[in-house]
């Protein structure tokens, strides 16, 4: 995320004094319901959704996302090429590669 977009996040919760709500469990909780109202987008077709409100709720899973960053003083590089490292571990190019079976079953 570019540095400009997170200033503008941190300014829009700063702004609001909303700091004081942003504990990591409610964090946590208001991503689950963010993601679940995406996933709503999808609810009745694969395919025939509104672009524009799948837009609006990835963003605000996204922007909950950097807020617990925050919260929880991480760095989201960091973090993700750690979960990658585990990742590839799990699911080697030479067993994964074409299938959507889990590590366990590889």
């Amino acid at each position: 995320m570019k540095e400009q977009t997170i200033n503008r996040i941190r300014k829009f919760t700063k702004d609001r004094d909303w700091e004081q709500f942003h504990t990591p469990a409610n964090l946590a909780k208001s991503i689950s319901i963010e993601a679940n109202e995406l996933l709503e987008c999808f609810q009745w077709s694969d395919t025939e959704y509104n672009l524009q409100h799948v837009k609006e709720e990835l963003a605000d899973v996204m922007v909950y996302c950097r807020n617990l960053l925050d919260a929880l003083k991480l760095d989201e590089d960091e973090i993700i090429n750690m979960k990658m490292n585990i990742n590839e571990e799990k699911y080697p190019v030479d067993k994964a590669r074409g299938s959507n079976k889990k590590y366990t079953e590889l």
